[in-house]
């Protein structure tokens, strides 16, 4: 077993421990610049006896004196002259880093990048984002689409910087808040069967039935096969759609029932062009979900597109 070797100076302080501090730095710079402690604090905003107060700190936690005082104004040291050209650079660093900081944070609020579920992405995304364009004219949003699963992961892989999502439950590595509530309806053309039926259409019954549906992966088909699990889980589809759009054409022409969002349903359900079938012992509701990486917080266009959701 190798030992351990100690140094023999000691346990090393901190660095932040051993060096002056920024705004004690940028002082002696404006003392060297205006030859005056007053004028070095009026120009940095601060009051004299603060400033005095910070200079003689450094002092001390340097070990050195650094600025003469005098009735006629301060003069450096030659210790402070030397401390100033090193401070120079530090300070130059700082401003180089920050200048740095500052194109990293115009670079990610130039751009937002969204993945939504399709419900999402068709019927609340449009009128968010219009919101978001008002606020943040600048910034150039890019929207794809496609099931929950696949939002998710394009979030996981930061392909997105924000996602929504409609399933149950939220992917291990994403962090969540519930935006909205929504429910789902089983929809049918006017000419089909369960269109004039008085009573409500039984779980079990729903789940025998052959359904226009979703692709698996959507949030929508979740929620339906967590809520017909119990009554047998679902038939074969008839139809297996991977867009909202397609599912009720397809239900519009007459060829079966279908299961959507409510939020999709609206105008269709609005004309009598499609009927909604009441349901028994099944719950049809779902929370719809904004996601992010966790261990991090939605920043920028981010931060307040998300803020939009909840407005």
């Amino acid at each position: 077993m190798s030992e351990r070797v100690e140094s023999p100076r000691g346990p090393q302080v901190p660095l932040s421990h051993r060096v002056p501090d920024l705004g004690a730095l940028e002082l002696l710079l404006a003392v060297a610049r205006v030859g005056s402690l007053g004028g070095a604090a009026r120009e940095l905003g601060i009051t004299q006896p603060a400033a005095s107060s910070r200079i003689r700190a450094m002092e001390v936690r340097l070990g050195v004196a650094l600025v003469d005082r005098s009735p006629r104004g301060s003069t450096l040291t030659a210790e402070g002259a030397l401390v100033t050209d090193w401070a120079r650079r530090i300070v130059e660093a700082a401003e180089a880093f920050d200048a740095g900081a500052q194109a990293l944070r115009g670079q990610r609020d130039s751009r937002l990048r969204v993945a939504a579920s399709m419900t999402i992405a068709e019927y609340l995304l449009p009128g968010w984002l219009i919101a978001l364009r008002a606020a943040r004219p600048d910034t150039a949003v890019s929207l794809q689409a496609g099931n929950s699963a696949t939002v998710a992961e394009r979030v996981l892989g930061h392909e997105a910087d924000l996602g929504f999502v409609e399933g149950l439950a939220v992917p291990d590595g994403l962090a969540s808040a519930v935006i909205a509530r929504d429910r789902l309806v089983v929809a049918v053309a006017p000419a089909h069967p369960w269109a004039r039926r008085s009573a409500p259409v039984p779980a079990a019954e729903l789940a025998g039935t052959p359904l226009i549906l979703r692709e698996f992966g959507s949030g929508t088909r979740q929620v339906l096969d967590a809520a017909l699990a119990g009554a047998g889980g679902l038939a074969v589809p008839l139809l297996e759609l991977a867009s909202t759009t397609a599912v009720k054409a397809a239900a519009l022409s007459g060829a079966g029932a279908c299961v959507l969002s409510e939020l999709a349903l609206v105008e269709e359900l609005a004309s009598r062009r499609l009927v909604e079938v009441p349901v028994a012992d099944a719950r049809l509701e779902r929370a719809l979900r904004a996601v992010w990486p966790a261990g991090s917080r939605p920043a920028g266009p981010a931060r307040d597109l998300l803020s939009l959701t909840r407005g």
